[in-house]
């Protein structure tokens, strides 16, 4: 835990000794009272807490923020619903390099029982969000939906976008070469949009979708990646460009 992150609404309340980020803070930062450790607010500044006291049964901390953060690129993912425990690892992966929204999407192959995992019904999907986020140093979190189809979550992407969905089997360009990743300046504002099929990989009506959204297909290689491989992989070829 690289940030200790908080809720808005925890910020004027002692934090409890029962809570994970006391025992971090205890015990693996090992903060006495006067002590400083980084922090931040969810989705909001970054900055320094200070464990003002300690009682038996919380902490109380202070807080003084630093400048806003810059805005991140803005980046948005389409993937195909995964098992429950690859969607953990691309929640916290993908907002650790700094996806800005995440749609966990039925596809021609994809499971539908998927959408009904206690990953999401319970909001435990927040929380891996969330050490992505503490991990990247980070307070920023991604917008994340499991309900849409390949077809709604098109509708409700901007126009003027970067158009990519990684395929294996009918893209003719690698990722690292595709012109309209090494075309783009640095400084771009122009969001990105990547598309990533389930575990089976897409159908021939995905594509057919795809194809007709403007999308470009690019690979990554001749070797079959796990999606959430592929997912690491491509936001880093992105990232670096």
């Amino acid at each position: 835990m690289n940030l200790v992150l908080f809720e808005p609404s925890e910020l004027s309340a002692p934090l409890p000794r029962t809570d994970p980020r006391a025992a971090h803070i205890l015990n693996v930062l090992r903060r006495q009272p006067g002590d400083t450790f980084d922090a931040g607010t969810v989705n909001g500044p970054r900055g320094k807490a200070t464990l003002a006291s300690l009682s038996a049964d919380s902490l109380a901390l202070t807080f003084a923020w630093d400048a806003p953060q810059p805005p991140l690129p803005p980046t948005t993912l389409l993937i195909g619903l995964p098992r429950p425990q690859t969607a953990r690892d691309i929640l916290r992966d993908a907002t650790t390099l700094g996806a800005t929204c995440i749609h966990f999407i039925a596809t021609e192959r994809a499971d539908p029982n998927y959408a009904t995992s206690t990953l999401w019904t319970s909001g435990e999907w927040r929380r891996h969000c969330l050490a992505g986020a503490a991990q990247a140093f980070d307070t920023r979190i991604p917008e994340v939906t499991w309900t849409h189809t390949l077809a709604s979550a098109l509708a409700t992407l901007p126009p003027s976008a970067t158009r990519l969905a990684l395929d294996n089997y009918e893209a003719s360009s690698p990722l690292q070469v595709c012109h309209l990743i090494s075309d783009k300046p640095s400084d771009s504002t122009e969001e990105l949009i990547l598309v990533f099929g389930p575990e089976r990989g897409f159908g021939p009506v995905d594509r057919e979708v795809l194809r007709s959204a403007g999308f470009a297909l690019a690979h990554l290689g001749t070797r079959v990646l796990r999606v959430e491989t592929a997912v690491v992989a491509a936001l880093a070829i992105t990232r670096a460009g």
